[in-house]
């Protein structure tokens, strides 16, 4: 069974921080931790396995419409980093986000910026069954 969640968030990619940001608070790292205090105050769900991450990324206000046209649910293929929106939203949702075991994630333009989890609830004995028949096998 599938589900779809929703969340009117507009995503942030984890930026590299160092000892200096404690007390020097940069923009990015500010953005940041909105994010993740934004993630938290929805109380976003993120399934440990068998999800599809979606982030829709907001597209530029100097666009034209018909740039905007154009490019609206095309894949975003530039910066920021899938892998670094990843880990933003996984170290927002969990305090030890190394639980996560299976994710799928893209990224697209959209006109709103905002965060869709597609989650599968999966059987355990399903899984560990083939897991188990296909050792037994060798």
């Amino acid at each position: 069974m599938k589900t779809i969640k929703r969340y009117p968030i507009k995503p942030v990619p984890k930026p590299r921080m160092t000892q200096r940001d404690k007390w020097a608070k940069r923009p990015v790292v500010v953005r940041y931790f909105a994010f993740k205090d934004q993630v938290r105050a929805l109380k976003v769900e993120l399934p440990k396995r068998k999800s599809h991450v979606v982030f829709i990324i907001e597209m530029p206000r100097t666009w034209t419409k018909r740039k905007k046209l154009k490019m609206v649910g095309s894949p975003h293929e530039q910066k920021p980093d899938l892998d670094n929106m990843i880990k933003a939203l996984g170290d927002a949702v969990y305090d030890d986000d190394s639980a996560i075991s299976d994710i799928r994630a893209s990224k697209f333009w959209g006109i709103k910026g905002e965060i869709i989890i597609y989650s599968e609830i999966v059987n355990k004995y399903f899984i560990q069954g083939s897991f188990s028949e296909k050792f037994k096998a060798r």
